[in-house]
């Protein structure tokens, strides 16, 4: 098929049975086909087509060979102006495109510790830098470049085109977070307009009622008569108990969580620090100033594990709430799974048992359970790290460490508040042996290697608290994750 450069207009072509054709595009400049065959796998890798199935999209088009021809005319004597020179392009379909692999994620980043002399010259530092073996001192001691890899790279798996915008604009009567020595960076956002009050153990006064804002908020979401139910149940509650946290509302109240972010800066403020930190205290109630008020004390608990304990972080029954393996990008959109609905619900929905079950999840709809907050003896905590009140310790001999200087107390201090000191200290290794006892019974095999006489060594060494930095050491893999029930990681994330 031919056409000159003058014409113009279109044309029926019949296609011809060509063999069907796959195309790659391929993430780099090709310079040499070949090599370019040896990294996907040669041509017998490539001829696999379905190990790129997840890079595969369908497509219908034409692979086209395009000619250009062009036929130079010698300068006429008499007039010695230049011809046009005869222009004809040739097109020839070679084959159609039924399917075309592309690789649109981001290649993998490498970072190379080389060192640029004075010539020019690039010298790799691996040798100098990597230790493979044991060395002495003098290795350590050497004058060498500091070589420190970037912590991330990319948070995207794939690139975005970055256009660069104005600033921000906020509404009337924002103020740019204030920088301190402390905080060098700032907020990286603006904070969240939730309304709720803060305060540290140093301060001296606490809040005796909401901000106007929170006042203004909630009674603008307060729009029903189940709404209103719900904040004199709450405003109850602190009543008979002054300090909760947020998991101890949740387990006693049916309300939506974004609701319940209202309504909590609403009646109580929230303290960042001290014995009493991520918890809720009413309007007007200072602990500090109360030394029966130690029983709403926070205590940090975390399942110890380890071989010095008996089990590995395997062999733990209560499970991690979320695994490196399955780490999701910010950018993952998790799409809600639809839940199918049997004949069986539709039957009970119908009559009147199915209508009576259906009142009764709605009124605890949004409540949590009790192990959420409470720790009772034999049973096992729902995640490795847990927040709990004193007071909703519910063993004895754990409330009668508690206690023991009842009537006697002098001081307040912002590290064990009315307790005695090491109070923590002692409650956590009491509830750790409970909770090798309770593993113990139901995992034996787990124990079967131990005598009785190094089990009560071993629970003296750690009652003793004598290892507590290495027992730090190995907890740290056990932090609650990003979306976990325990207020002091996440909650405050929803109020700054």
């Amino acid at each position: 098929m031919e056409a000159t450069a003058s014409t113009r207009g279109s044309a029926v072509v019949r296609l011809p049975r060509t063999p069907r054709m796959v195309s790659v595009e391929y993430p780099g400049l090709v310079r040499d086909v070949g090599a370019v065959l040896r990294t996907l796998g040669g041509e017998e890798g490539v001829s696999r087509v379905r190990a790129f199935g997840r890079f595969r999209f369908p497509t219908s088009t034409m692979l086209l060979r395009v000619r250009r021809r062009t036929r130079r005319n010698k300068t006429q004597v008499d007039t010695e102006e230049p011809v046009q020179p005869e222009v004809r392009f040739e097109m020839e379909i070679v084959g159609i495109v039924t399917t075309v692999y592309k690789f649109q994620g981001m290649s993998d980043f490498q970072y190379l510790a080389m060192h640029s002399g004075p010539d020019g010259k690039q010298t790799s530092m691996y040798d100098k830098v990597l230790m493979l073996k044991p060395e002495k001192e003098e290795f350590f001691n050497r004058e060498l470049p500091l070589y420190i890899p970037p912590p991330i790279f990319s948070r995207l798996d794939t690139p975005v085109d970055y256009f660069y915008r104005p600033d921000t604009q906020h509404r009337d009567g924002y103020n740019n977070p204030q920088v301190s020595g402390e905080n060098l960076i700032g907020l990286s956002r603006a904070r969240r307009p939730h309304n709720a009050i803060f305060l540290n153990f140093d301060e001296e006064e606490v809040p005796t009622k909401p901000l106007d804002a929170a006042v203004q908020t909630w009674k603008k979401v307060c729009t029903n008569a189940v709404d209103r139910k719900v904040e004199e149940e709450l405003r109850k509650l602190f009543e008979i108990r002054p300090v909760w946290s947020r998991n101890a509302v949740k387990a006693n109240v049916n309300i939506h969580p974004d609701k319940l972010k209202l309504l909590l800066p609403y009646l109580a403020y929230y303290m960042l620090t001290g014995p009493w930190r991520s918890l809720w205290v009413r309007f007007g109630y200072d602990p500090r100033k109360h030394p029966e008020a130690k029983i709403y004390q926070v205590l940090d608990f975390r399942i110890r594990c380890g071989m010095k304990y008996g089990y590995a972080p395997n062999d733990m029954p209560v499970k991690a709430k979320r695994s490196t393996y399955n780490y999701s990008l910010p950018i993952t959109v998790k799409k809600p799974v639809s839940h199918t609905v049997s004949v069986h619900d539709l039957k009970q929905g119908l009559g009147t048992a199915g209508a009576s079950s259906a009142k009764k999840s709605a009124s605890s709809r949004y409540k949590l359970k009790e192990s959420i907050y409470i720790f009772r003896e034999g049973a096992l905590p729902p995640y490795r790290q847990m927040f709990y009140q004193l007071c909703d310790l519910n063993v004895e001999s754990l409330q009668k460490i508690i206690h023991r200087n009842d009537g006697t107390e002098t001081e307040c201090t912002e590290r064990d508040g009315w307790c005695l000191p090491k109070t923590s200290d002692d409650l956590r290794d009491t509830m750790s042996v409970m909770i090798k006892q309770i593993i113990r019974s139901t995992r034996p095999a787990l124990f079967s290697s131990t005598t009785s006489n190094e089990d009560g060594k071993e629970q003296l060494a750690y009652e003793s608290g004598e290892d507590e930095d290495d027992e730090e050491e190995e907890e740290e893999d056990f932090k609650p994750s990003d979306g976990s029930e325990n207020e002091m990681e996440t909650e405050i994330l929803d109020y700054v």
